[in-house]
């Protein structure tokens, strides 16, 4: 059985986790996380940062899929325009490796992994540590990416045999 390399993506316009996990049927394995810090220059530069970043790492590892958590609404509608602008950064940088890009609202990510949307950061990072029988905690925005992949991977057999999900129109 092929095994399904998926990418976690969790956006953000100062700090973007990552995760890439591999799926062997519905067991998952840890590859690797971590967090894209764009906290330098001004907010084009930290774009560049998101972009290339995550363009190296989808150069390093080939991930078949990506799951990115979409954006929510903000308090602040800036604050929404610049995590739409950093996850528009981030999934730029894959499409020149023909992967297929899936989409999960927060509280669905949540959901999928804690079982309630209105998890907390640290029962994410509990219970990403749990599945996944990681060493560590990982940072908040690495274990929202570890979740992501994770939810996709639990969903995929269900969007696969029903021809339905949530994959971006248009990418690939």
């Amino acid at each position: 059985m092929k095994s399904t390399r998926i990418l976690g993506i969790d956006p953000g316009s100062r700090l973007t986790g990552f995760a890439i996990l591999d799926f062997q049927g519905d067991t998952p394995s840890y590859v690797t996380s971590g967090t894209v810090k764009s906290t330098d220059g001004g907010f084009a530069d930290r774009l560049r940062q998101i972009f290339e970043s995550v363009g190296r790492l989808v150069e390093e590892y080939r991930p078949d899929i990506v799951a990115i958590e979409s954006v929510f609404m903000h308090k602040n509608a800036g604050s929404a325009l610049k995590l739409g602008h950093a996850r528009s950064a981030a999934l730029c940088a894959t499409f020149a490796y023909d992967v297929d890009v899936f989409e999960y609202a927060p509280r669905e990510i949540k959901q999928a992994v804690v079982g309630t949307g209105a998890a907390t950061k640290e029962q994410v990072q509990h219970m990403v540590v749990s599945i996944l029988k990681l060493d560590g905690t990982p940072a908040p925005d690495a274990a929202d990416a570890l979740a992501a992949a994770l939810c996709h991977g639990n969903q995929r057999r269900v969007h696969a045999q029903l021809g339905t999900g949530n994959r971006i129109a248009g990418l690939r």
